[in-house]
């Protein structure tokens, strides 16, 4: 299957080195090769490669050079400077990691001006639906609510095979690619860690709290917690407080890219959050990376626990609060009080399960299916 992202990348390598970041076994590879036909490939994990790279020695007549996993190379930002300086373009220079390269480069100025950073994240119902129409909406979203979006075991949709998987997927992550980027000793505490978050989707995050649970300081855990965020294991959801009485102003939230992390629940209902905030932070660094819009997801929530679990904003403009709920179809009882503070904004309540009929009313509020409004998604 061809990912969605291929046109967009396609013409960025026309003007400058593209960066392709995202989660581990998300599909950079498989993505990188199917660009376009004519390609030479190198990947930092293995020796020869290094070495071709070491001696600067790939075919230069191909159409596309592929840098696998490059940040591991010290000094790699100064070294591809140098190549793009010297050399430019063609042949086209796509650079890919399973780390935040962003990060990496904002304490250096080396790359400016030089690329464009895109973001790849796992299959969701958007891309799926983008790609073959006839789809069963329902189907995919259950698979993707049980699999997650990571393509190797979404389309095996084997129980047995994704929880090995999902085992060994972050056996790598942290036993591994971790202690080669990050001087971090205290590996079993970080799992300890991703262990508590994922009972904890959906809920607002006490540095305090998890600092007791994991017996460290306030300090280390907001520092796992970033090379977490560094690693595309996690990200961070804040609070928006502007204008809201009584907002909470720190403390945030954390959703796994692997939806099928979130620790399972009765009612589905972290699960169901955790995919639609997957979503939409797919939606977002599409617009940016591809679009330069500036989009930012953040939630709603006051000290007395007034809450609606999504809010988009557009140039730091509030444009819509979203609800979701697995199969409660009553009107959110807390978009009356946000709506007094962030007027005439949409309103959305997504339903996963049962919903007899959609509704809209006149404040400007709508009660949808949660798969058709994932698969037609756009601000």
């Amino acid at each position: 299957m061809k990912r969605s992202l291929i046109p967009s990348i396609q013409q960025d390598l026309k003007q400058k080195m593209v960066l392709l970041t995202g989660p581990r076994q998300v599909g950079k590879t498989y993505l990188s090769k199917d660009i376009i036909a004519d390609y030479d490939y190198f990947n930092y994990d293995y020796g020869d490669d290094r070495q071709a790279m070491a001696d600067m020695a790939w075919n230069r007549k191909s159409a596309l050079i592929i840098f696998d996993e490059l940040h591991k190379k010290p000094n790699w930002k100064n070294w591809l400077k140098g190549i793009y300086d010297v050399e430019g373009i063609p042949p086209a220079i796509l650079v890919t990691g399973s780390v935040r390269l962003n990060t990496y480069l904002k304490a250096s100025e080396s790359l400016a001006g030089r690329f464009f950073q895109i973001r790849l994240h796992p299959l969701d119902l958007k891309e799926l639906y983008h790609k073959d129409k006839t789809i069963d909406l329902t189907k995919t979203f259950d698979s993707l609510l049980q699999f997650g979006g990571f393509p190797e075991p979404f389309l095996k949709k084997s129980v047995k095979y994704y929880n090995r998987w999902k085992q060994s997927h972050l056996d790598v992550i942290i036993r591994q690619d971790l202690i080669q980027i990050e001087q971090v000793r205290q590996i079993t505490k970080i799992e300890n860690l991703i262990q508590l978050l994922r009972t904890r989707v959906g809920s607002t995050i006490s540095y305090q709290n998890l600092s007791q649970d994991l017996m460290c300081s306030n300090k280390t855990v907001k520092n796992w917690l970033e090379i977490l965020e560094n690693m595309f294991v996690v990200f961070k959801v804040l609070p928006y407080n502007k204008k809201i009485n009584r907002s909470l102003k720190k403390a945030p939230k954390y959703y796994f890219y692997d939806t099928g992390q979130v620790m399972d629940d009765k009612n589905k209902g972290a699960k169901f959050e955790n995919l639609v905030a997957c979503a939409f932070k797919k939606e977002i660094d599409h617009q940016k990376d591809c679009q330069g819009e500036n989009y930012k997801l953040n939630f709603l929530r006051t000290k007395d626990g007034k809450e609606v679990d999504f809010l988009i904003c557009q140039d730091d403009k509030p444009i819509t609060m979203i609800e979701a709920k697995y199969s409660d179809d009553k009107i959110h009882k807390h978009f009356d009080y946000f709506d007094k503070q962030l007027p005439n904004i949409e309103k959305i309540q997504l339903i996963a399960k049962d919903l007899k009929r959609e509704k809209t009313y006149a404040n400007n509020l709508s009660i949808t299916d949660a798969t058709s409004y994932l698969a037609r998604l756009s601000f």
